[in-house]
């Protein structure tokens, strides 16, 4: 136990610390390590005098003619009344979307600012796929400016496609049957049915098709058999697909025949070759006088 002189002094400095409290103790603190005074004016500076800016998705992605909400959200500031501009950069070009306190260019009668800062698009486009830039300056803070960036994708539906399917093929020959949509985004994969019944990209790979010998490309939409079969006929449709929907051209039919072979010479009316069409000799349309007709006929069954 402490006693005499000393111990006085000693308890009054105590209960002298404890009357000065936690802030006093804090101070004796800071001024011990100097070095962490600077950190935390250094933290104050960042956190709170300096605007700072987040986005719930930078990276939205939204079906033509929906509605989308381009996310731009001030986190810190000290600036009541902080200036918002938004622009629209595409194919290098920037244009202002919001400035001047006003919606700007083609979204005037399509946008709204959310709350101070961030973007609602009505009845987008395909049109609208862009980058939008944030931009805030808030005068009143130690960073003056902050920027976000927000990437809108909008997907487009693919419409009816452009198919092509020939009417007739002798047995053996070559078949090339095309698929073609150039309004889905992202671009379309595409699938060709038989019979309503879907075609596998490879007929090697799948049992079930080991008559046939074609292949399917789905990126081109193309289906090429190298060498047609009669189980090869029926009536072929293709769909072209994307994560906004699909669409589906009408039914065709494909003939693979060993049948007669009609001809139009023009004013004379229509001449018939009785025989094989993978027989049917040249001299044959030569004696009715057609060797052209035959010979086109012949070389792409496209062509009626």
């Amino acid at each position: 136990m402490v006693t005499g002189a000393g111990a006085e002094p000693r308890a009054g400095r105590v209960r002298g610390e404890r009357a000065r409290g936690p802030s006093a103790a804090l101070d004796m603190a800071l001024r011990r390590r100097p070095s962490l005074v600077l950190l935390l004016l250094l933290v104050r500076g960042c956190l709170i005098g300096a605007v700072n800016l987040k986005s719930s998705n930078r990276t939205p992605v939204v079906q033509e003619f929906e509605s989308v909400e381009l996310s731009c959200i001030i986190t810190d500031s000290q600036t009541n009344d902080p200036r918002i501009e938004w622009k629209k950069i595409q194919d290098e070009q920037t244009t202002y979307v919001f400035f001047d306190n006003k919606i700007q260019g083609d979204l005037t009668d399509r946008a709204e600012l959310l709350g101070k800062t961030s973007l609602k698009i009505w009845n987008v486009t395909r049109k609208d796929s862009a980058l939008y830039r944030c931009e805030v300056v808030a005068r009143n803070d130690r960073k003056e400016i902050d920027e976000i960036v927000i990437e809108l994708t909008v997907q487009v539906k693919p419409v009816a496609p452009v198919c092509r399917v020939p009417r007739a093929v002798p047995v053996g020959k070559a078949a090339t049957l095309s698929c073609q949509e150039g309004e889905g985004f992202p671009r379309p994969h595409y699938s060709w049915y038989r019979n309503d019944v879907p075609l596998p990209t490879d007929s090697r790979a799948n049992p079930r098709f080991r008559n046939s010998s074609f292949v399917l490309n789905p990126e081109t939409g193309t289906l090429v058999f190298s060498a047609v079969h009669k189980e090869d006929s029926g009536q072929y449709y293709c769909i072209a697909s994307n994560d906004a929907g699909s669409a589906r051209c009408e039914e065709q039919d494909m003939e693979v025949c060993e049948c007669l072979l009609s001809l139009d010479p023009g004013a004379g009316g229509p001449v018939t070759l009785a025989g094989a069409l993978s027989s049917v000799p040249a001299a044959l349309c030569s004696a009715h006088g057609l060797p052209g007709v035959c010979r086109v006929w012949w070389e792409d069954p496209l062509k009626d």
